[in-house]
């Protein structure tokens, strides 16, 4: 009744810009329900709750107001909070509360921020990506074309609203004055998590839904990759990251089956048909026993009772098997070219981004498994249409002793075939689950324990959230933010102080990382305010861990934890060059200094993980244009210093500068032990500088210089040609692989088209 009296009350809200409007109750109620909803326990409240604060309120309103003509929103804000203390809900109430002091502060931050966010939306309008930093923010997104320049307008707005309304100040001015940098802040505002290592198995065995129909489970290899691309598409639009699938080989051998069995039944039925023995032949026992089938690789002595009084029938059905077989072959790499096609075309958030894919293999022995990574690998080395080298998925070979490493391994075949594709294709990248960090995970027959990365590096395993779940399929990445060392190196080095201040280096670098603890556990606070609804995919069809059969309003706080917050740097070569003059490639002094400050950070990011029962890590950045902006500052501060602020950026992560002549020993023996302290993610590059594809023999022995070096995660970088003739990208000799041009001589268009056609062979 009361709520009936006010709804027709000429009491008039005055706001905070001064404008008078009508009493409307509903919107106390909404306000009254977000402060519930903001709560970080994990008690549930009901409506009832809620209705018993706004009833309140309103009785008081209505007992207090009679006679006014008018009430302020700070009034209504203030009787909100009385009656949430009165009637017991402090946890509300701090959250109300807390709210309340944010949204005041954000709207003095957000005042002095709009000639600043008018200048960059102006910016984005009028230059082009080359010359403005914000349209090259994200490398997989083109920022000169209109979707791309819109979706450049929405994380503009969406970064100063995340600064004004979403964090603290100081979160705020540290990101902005270059001292961290906060990782797709745009994203911040929606909550969204980074990255997920996706579980192909859990996610087809009752198919799925995208939100647009249900797609049921496949039966051939051809929709299992059909499937493998549209889950990724899906789940990058729930996340700000990329998609990982951690055991490919396993998740499609499967499809490869079903493909088999459809095969062989066919063409079993055919011959049998023509040759007029099918009605002498019980056909459809003969499909049941091809239904049990566990592999494609069998005796065929196994179907002997059905053909033992004819010579004429086991010819058939021996005929049939090899013609099933090879057709499965074809089909299998008609899936895996269809499966690279598809990912370097397709595009998510609203049409801006190809999504940015990663798939792990190399250790599945059965047939099924081996076929998959035979026939990938054969679609890779083929190039796209007209020969380019797949950009998407990043591929990466998982080396394991005893399975692919050494010659007589049941896949070390496939060992080699992946060195002569990456030698010629820059991919796959190499992945070791004996370097001791990842064996320590790894449990036989389980590949779920078999380590999995993201192509850029992000690594997720451990988990102190929930220790029986080490494992890597449906966890991720859930934010990250990355720290700029050179600037403290620079402050407390000799550089500018004529020796190193250690003490003082450690203590700015352990306050820092403190700051950058308490805006990782404030973004998670946001992620976990979210519901299942939210996230359609991510969570609304399992793909998160134990998201499967949540409800659509349930909350999340509980499975986000089987996911990392992660704190990154970057330049520790330039951090050295400014403490003691040398990095840690030229002088075993700067090496064993480097190791001291990583080790520190990854004692600090441990104890954050033991404190907060949250799977903190340390990241070995991927910051290839972070670097850059870091360094754009700090020249602004302290000029150009040798070895330090003298290139356009600083050196990624753990590095050894990539200017630094060295060997390729060295720089894997300098490198090698970062990995195992850098449990959030890493990598190491190896840049050549000719055609590896002609040394196969060098070209394993660094793959194999990285397992000897404890290396966790590598990459071979090589010199990458493009004719530009007909577009064929890779390693072209005198003759053009995809058009036969020879360098300088010009080429007929019918030859051109001929390429295109003929290039994408085996």
């Amino acid at each position: 009744m009361v709520a009936t009296l006010l709804e027709n009350t000429p009491l008039k809200v005055v706001k905070r810009d001064g404008k008078r409007v009508a009493f409307n109750g509903e919107k106390i109620a909404v306000a009254i329900k977000k402060g519930f909803d903001s709560t970080i326990g994990e008690e549930e409240y009901t409506a009832e709750d809620m209705n018993k604060v706004y009833l309140k309120v309103l009785e008081e309103i209505d007992q207090n107001y009679q006679d006014a003509k008018e009430i302020r929103i700070e009034e209504i804000q203030d009787l909100i909070e009385e009656n949430l203390k009165n009637l017991g809900y402090a946890d509300v109430l701090e959250a109300f509360s807390s709210y309340r002091e944010r949204r005041n502060e954000s709207r003095k931050i957000f005042v002095s921020r709009q000639h600043k966010l008018m200048k960059a939306i102006e910016a984005l309008t009028l230059k082009d990506a080359k010359e403005e930093d914000a349209k090259r923010d994200n490398a997989n997104v083109d920022g000169d074309t209109a979707m791309g320049t819109m979706l450049q307008y929405g994380s503009t707005i969406s970064k100063e609203f995340a600064k004004a309304y979403m964090m603290k100040n100081k979160f705020g001015e540290a990101h902005d004055s270059g001292q961290i940098h906060i990782h797709d802040m745009d994203f911040l505002p929606m909550g969204t998590t980074t990255c997920c290592q996706i579980d192909l198995n859990e996610l087809f065995k009752d198919g799925f839904s995208t939100g647009h129909g249900h797609l049921r489970c496949p039966n051939d290899i051809m929709s299992y990759t059909a499937l493998a691309a549209i889950a990724i598409q899906s789940n990058q639009n729930d996340q700000h990251g990329g998609q990982s699938i951690p055991a490919f080989d396993y998740y499609m051998a499967p499809g490869v089956l079903k493909t088999f069995k459809k095969q062989f039944k066919q063409t079993l039925y055919d011959l049998l048909e023509v040759m007029g023995i099918l009605g002498y032949i019980k056909f459809d026992h003969i499909v049941k026993r091809i239904d049990k089938l566990k592999t494609i690789e069998f005796d065929i002595e196994e179907f002997k009772d059905f053909y033992e009084c004819s010579e004429e029938a086991e010819r058939i059905f021996k005929k049939a098997y090899k013609k099933a077989y090879d057709k499965t072959d074809r089909i299998t790499y008609q899936a895996m070219e269809a499966f690279i096609h598809n990912l370097n075309t397709m595009h998510s958030r609203a049409g801006a981004q190809v999504p940015f894919s990663s798939i792990n293999f190399g250790t599945d022995t059965s047939p099924e498994g081996r076929m998959v990574m035979k026939n990938y690998l054969y679609a890779t080395d083929a190039g796209l249409g007209h020969g380019e080298t797949p950009i998407f998925p990043i591929s990466i070979f998982k080396v394991k002793e005893g399975v692919n490493y050494n010659k007589g391994d049941p896949n070390y075949d496939l060992f080699q075939l992946s060195c002569k594709v990456s030698a010629k294709r820059l991919f796959p990248n190499f992945s070791f689950i004996d370097a001791p960090f990842n064996k320590q995970y790894y449990k036989e027959d389980d590949y779920r324990t078999e380590i999995a990365y993201m192509g850029c590096r992000t690594r997720v395993m451990g988990n102190v959230a929930y220790p029986d779940k080490e494992i890597v399929s449906g966890r991720g990445n859930l934010s990250f933010t990355s720290i700029n060392l050179p600037r403290i190196g620079i402050k407390h080095g000799m550089v500018t102080n004529g020796k190193a201040d250690m003490d003082g280096f450690y203590q700015e670098l352990g306050d820092l990382m403190d700051l950058v603890k308490d805006q990782l556990l404030e973004r998670f606070e946001i992620q976990c305010s979210k519901k299942v609804y939210n996230f359609p995919f991510l969570l609304g069809q399992g793909v998160w861990i134990d998201s499967k059969g949540l409800k659509n309003n349930s909350r999340i706080r509980n499975i986000l934890k089987n996911g990392t917050l992660t704190i990154g740097f970057i330049g520790l070569a330039e951090t050295l060059k400014a403490l003691i003059g040398k990095h840690h490639g030229e002088s075993k002094e700067a090496q064993k200094l480097g190791l001291e400050i990583i080790s520190f950070m990854r004692k600090k990011v441990d104890e954050y993980a033991e404190q907060y029962k949250l799977n903190f890590s340390l990241i070995a950045t991927p910051a290839e244009g972070l670097s850059g902006r870091f360094t754009a500052i700090d020249k602004s501060i302290y000029g150009i210093l040798e070895g330090i602020t003298d290139r356009e950026y600083y050196t990624n992560s753990f590095h050894v500068p990539v200017y630094y002549p060295t060997s390729i020993t060295h720089k894997l023996e300098v490198e090698g032990p970062y990995h195992s302290l850098t449990n959030g993610g890493h990598i190491s590059y190896i840049e050549l500088d000719g055609d590896a594809a002609n040394n196969l023999e060098a070209f394993e022995k660094i793959v194999r210089l990285m397992h000897d070096n404890g290396i966790g995660y590598g990459a071979i970088n090589h010199p990458v040609d493009r004719d530009p003739v007909c577009g064929y990208t890779g390693v072209i000799g005198e003759v053009c692989p995809g058009c036969g041009r020879r360098e300088s001589e010009g080429v007929s268009i019918e030859r051109v088209k001929n390429a295109s056609l003929t290039c994408h062979g085996r």
